[in-house]
């Protein structure tokens, strides 16, 4: 009967083993807000400075929070921000880059 004594997880959202994680649910929600941001600027030219530092940040956090991250749900939220994230990095790039052609 090993079984009965599983923890029913199937209502919690994001921690699959039952202790809280507050810093990977930060650095999650985080990057999923700035890999929308980055990918729907990205969509329009003149918005290249803010899709791609919105873009690179949500890297950057993505990847910080792909290292320390402990669950799967966690790890999923995290690769669909990064990839977010970086469709608006490599488009605000080759709309205009970083520093909107001052170099």
């Amino acid at each position: 009967m090993a079984q009965a004594l599983r923890p029913n997880t199937a209502g919690s959202l994001f921690a699959t083993d039952g202790r809280p994680h507050p810093v990977q649910h930060a650095l999650l929600a985080v990057t999923l807000v700035l890999g929308v941001v980055s990918f729907v600027t990205a969509m329009f030219h003149s918005l290249h400075l803010i899709s791609s530092w919105t873009g690179l940040v949500g890297i950057l956090t993505g990847a910080y929070g792909q290292w320390i991250s402990e669950t799967t749900r966690e790890r999923f939220g995290l690769v669909l921000g990064l990839g977010a994230s970086a469709v608006g990095f490599f488009l605000g790039m080759a709309h205009g880059g970083l520093f909107g052609g001052l170099f």
